[in-house]
């Protein structure tokens, strides 16, 4: 899956860190990495949105990863992957994608085609270091990704309007980091960020499609739930 300017994801993960300063190394290394500069593909594009997420079972050191494929036009389910790995990495915030990527990346490889864009349950730039989940992934695979988390971390933001659409920014300081994006009139806003490949404007056009129905995007609810059906077969 690695594209050309990419680093290889083989050689990444044979050397993955096991501690906290390795990782906050690597995050240093990647970071400029990152692409900004490319709007990423329309909303409704012809192709597949993958979303992927992860489940842990902490008795046993394991973690499920899944990665559902919705056609971009039609939202339908159109291909699904799992994946089941031992957790090697500890808990330390800021550093979550470390505990997950490894099986995340097993389960994209499982998938029958190569996404068009990603989906992450987490954070890109909007992450104390700008290197969250959906960059990681972003720099590692060379696929547009975008991050859309649950809870704004450690940012503060205002409420945005409350129709479907309306947005607020994300800020760490003066510095617009994500948006938060209200997609149903009357509910939460969700926290969307850049990952890579993807612009802002077009990472929560994507969030505002995706999420027709429900605050969140189908391709977190699809994938959270098949994550977590792998993890209690495992």
């Amino acid at each position: 899956m690695d594209t050309p300017g990419t680093p290889s994801c083989d050689d990444e993960l044979r050397h993955w860190p096991t501690d906290e300063a390795q990782a906050r190394a690597v995050q240093d290394r990647l970071r400029p990495l990152v692409r900004l500069d490319e709007s990423g593909p329309e909303p409704g594009f012809d192709g597949t949105v993958v979303g992927v997420d992860v489940a842990y079972d902490d008795a046993r050191d394991v973690v499920a990863a899944a990665a559902v494929a919705l056609d971009a036009r039609t939202l339908a389910v159109v291909d699904e992957a799992t994946a089941v790995g031992q957790v090697s990495f500890p808990y330390v915030p800021g550093l979550l994608a470390f505990r997950e990527i490894p099986t995340v990346l097993d389960a994209l490889a499982c998938l029958a085609r190569v996404p068009d864009l990603v989906v992450c349950d987490g954070y890109g730039l909007a992450h104390p270091r700008r290197f969250g989940l959906a960059s990681h992934l972003g720099v590692l695979t060379g696929l547009p990704t975008i991050g859309v988390a649950k809870n704004p971390f450690t940012f503060r933001y205002a409420p945005p309007g409350p129709d479907r659409g309306d947005t607020s920014p994300l800020l760490d300081g003066a510095e617009e980091v994500g948006r938060a994006l209200r997609t149903q009139k009357g509910v939460k806003p969700v926290f969307v960020s850049v990952g890579h490949r993807v612009d802002l404007d077009r990472a929560c056009a994507h969030t505002l499609r995706l999420a027709a129905h429900y605050r969140l995007p189908e391709t977190t609810r699809a994938a959270d739930a098949l994550c977590r059906k792998a993890l209690a077969a495992a």
